[in-house]
């Protein structure tokens, strides 16, 4: 294969080879390797010209190749949203939907270089229902490129976008008040909106932005040259401003030492490594570290890479280290500076974007995920909810879909962490859903908890195991799940009545006897129902953990608090038992006539008719009470348990 270009004299084409290609190809990637990189995104409303501004960037900077240019030509005719001249938005609004719709819906990612510097640009989503995609883009960008249609000065998507970029921690802000050809390249109009501009950035507290009049469309103050479209313009153009900007990765160099253990490398009994991508500061062969988590401390031995040993990493590098001393630490460690360790806790004050379409659950577990640390979380009732347009702090219960709020979350147990306005790496975390594995949150830690920090386990004499061995059994937590009127308790407390005839130690926890004392405060809200089920885990493991064999018969309708209980047991005690019936046999038993009442409006919530009930997946055992009498359900569940654990019980 070879390429050819033609000679000097316009005559006979010279022919490259192949080998001559790879010069040329390895002549570029070595020019640029060594240049220094800006993140930036382009945000801001719908239409206000973010995929526009990307396409002439990169038109404007060599970046697209024949063939690309071709096809945008005859994309931008056949379009024809431009009167025949090139659409610029058409090289990144890469998405069917985007180019029908005329928006951005996923965040494009595009590399662009000068002389001086290279980029990577995200393109966001302007659309408020895709406000989640703008914060996935904004999470790793060192500055923000604000768009506003010069026509219609700032709206709500711009003061969000804004918001949530100075939130997340970019602290370089461009605003391009675009389309000003559209208005006539009017300096009066310009000057109205960067007043407007300013004044909302002084609320919440953006000291400083660089105002740039701009056409997206006709190329002004975007380029090198400047326009003469603006002559009272004597600024600097975008993208002389986004070359000179001072990126802030040096000052991550200068902070102590930080590296989240991705994995252990133990390619044989020889070595052992703690690979990872430094987050902050140095690191050199012959430093003292700390694993935050433990505190137990080592010297470090040798930093190895791929290209061999180094005598000094920095942050920004992926390396292996290895230790002088054997200790304890795996994925989701951080390992510090012996000196100065961030902090561990299991309770935060946070600021929480939401950007899932199904709203906060109080009091629900999530999965969280803070580096490559994984840990079950909740939320609690949110303090307040932000307006962004007049950064009011409003009561609200919950989060929905694009809303920000600030709450406190609890982990299941402590983990390292530094606050957001210190570490991005270590600040921030995302929450997933444990059911669908969605990610439903951003968050950005200020601090921990006092009562985090002065509320210390104490160490208890008589262990868990003792308990159990007094008693001769194996603890475990028999969890009856169903419908209202299905026929949980009426077994549970016939398995109990059966395994206290064989000399176990049990105990029932029963709903509505539960509703009468200790959660006689909740109601039947999703929230409430979420937290009555996490108060009734927490007793049931204090109860194993005096040995017992804990019943619980509760409607419990939802998959995740089930799940987070059983979290909370040790491996094989949690036995999920399904009482399946079927909606219409329980509404014709209506023992205590509820299914009346919720038919006719009178019961608000009720499980079944209002709301949902979410039947296990695979539980440990199913009861079908339409095959089943009570009695021989109960006869197979204490058969089931003790021919299952007949060494132990």
């Amino acid at each position: 294969m070879a390429d050819h270009a033609v000679n000097d004299a316009g005559a006979e084409p010279v022919y490259k080879t192949d080998a001559l290609i790879a010069e040329d190809i390895n002549a570029y990637l070595e020019m640029h390797q060594n240049k220094e990189l800006l993140r930036f995104i382009t945000c801001g409303s719908v239409d206000d010209g973010k995929s526009t501004l990307i396409g002439r960037l990169l038109y404007d900077s060599k970046m697209i190749f024949e063939d690309q240019l071709a096809a945008l030509e005859a994309d931008s005719k056949r379009v024809g949203t431009q009167g025949g001249e090139i659409d610029f938005a058409l090289l990144v609004d890469g998405l069917a939907a985007e180019r029908e719709q005329g928006i951005t819906i996923d965040v494009a990612y595009r590399f662009f270089a000068t002389e001086k510097r290279k980029f990577i640009v995200a393109d966001t989503p302007g659309h408020e229902q895709y406000t989640r995609n703008m914060v996935t883009g904004a999470s790793t960008a060192d500055l923000a490129v604000i768009l506003i249609d010069a026509r219609k000065g700032v709206l709500t998507q711009t003061r969000r976008h804004s918001f949530l970029a100075h939130l997340i921690g970019i602290r370089h802000i461009v605003l391009a008040v675009n389309k000003m050809d559209l208005v006539g390249y009017d300096q009066a109009v310009f000057d109205r909106i960067v007043a407007d501009y300013s004044t909302f950035a002084t609320s919440i507290g953006i000291t400083a932005f660089t105002a740039i009049p701009i056409s997206g469309f006709k190329g002004d103050n975007i380029t090198l040259a400047p326009s003469a479209s603006t002559p009272w313009y004597s600024g600097p153009s975008l993208i002389e401003h986004l070359e000179a900007v001072q990126i802030e990765s040096a000052a991550a160099q200068e902070r102590p030492f930080r590296m989240p253990v991705q994995w252990v490398n133990r390619p044989n009994l020889d070595f052992r490594g703690f690979a990872g991508l430094i987050s902050a500061g140095s690191v050199k062969p012959g430093d003292a570290i700390r694993v935050a988590s433990s505190g137990r401390t080592s010297t470090i031995r040798s930093i190895v890479t791929m290209d061999g040993q180094l005598d000094e990493a920095v942050a920004g590098q992926s390396v292996t280290l290895t230790l002088d001393d054997e200790i304890d630490c795996s994925r989701g460690d951080v390992i510090a500076i012996a000196d100065a360790p961030p902090e561990s806790a299991d309770q935060f004050e946070a600021t929480i974007v939401w950007m899932s379409d199904e709203a906060l659950t109080p009091g629900r577990g999530y999965w969280l995920k803070l580096a490559t640390q994984t840990v079950t979380a909740t939320v609690a009732a949110p303090k307040y909810e932000i307006d962004v347009n007049t950064m009011e702090h409003l009561a609200t219960k919950c989060l929905s879909l694009n809303a920000i709020g600030v709450a406190e979350v609890t982990t299941d147990r402590a983990i390292t962490f530094e606050p957001y306005a210190d570490s991005r790496e270590l600040g921030g975390f995302i929450l997933i859903d444990k059911i669908t594995n969605a990610t439903v949150a951003a968050g950005m830690i200020h601090f921990s908890l006092r009562r985090a920090q002065n509320i210390h386990w104490q160490a208890l004499e008589i262990s868990r195991a003792q308990h159990a061995a007094m008693k001769g059994q194996q603890p475990a937590v028999l969890w009856f799940t169903g419908l209202s009127g299905s026929g949980k308790s009426t077994i549970a407390n016939m398995v109990e009545k059966k395994l206290h005839a064989n000399g176990r130690h049990t105990f029932l926890l029963d709903g509505d006897n539960i509703r009468h004392a200790l959660n006689k405060d909740l109601g039947f809200t999703d929230a409430d129902r979420i937290e009555n089920i996490r108060r009734v885990g927490e007793v049931a493991k204090l109860m194993t953990d005096a040995g017992l064999i804990v019943l619980t018969a509760f409607i419990s309708p939802f998959r995740a608090e089930r799940e987070l209980v059983r979290s909370m047991m040790p491996e094989g005690e949690f036995l999920e038992i399904h009482i399946d019936t079927p909606l219409s046999v329980a509404e014709e038993r209506d023992v205590k006539g509820l299914y009346k009442k919720a038919r006719s409006g009178e019961l608000k919530n009720f499980t079944g008719i209002d709301s949902p009930y979410e039947a296990p997946d695979a539980p440990e055992i199913r009861i079908d009470t339409t095959q089943t009498t009570p009695e021989e359900a109960a006869e197979l569940i204490v058969n089931r348990l003790l021919g299952a654990w007949a060494p132990d019980l």
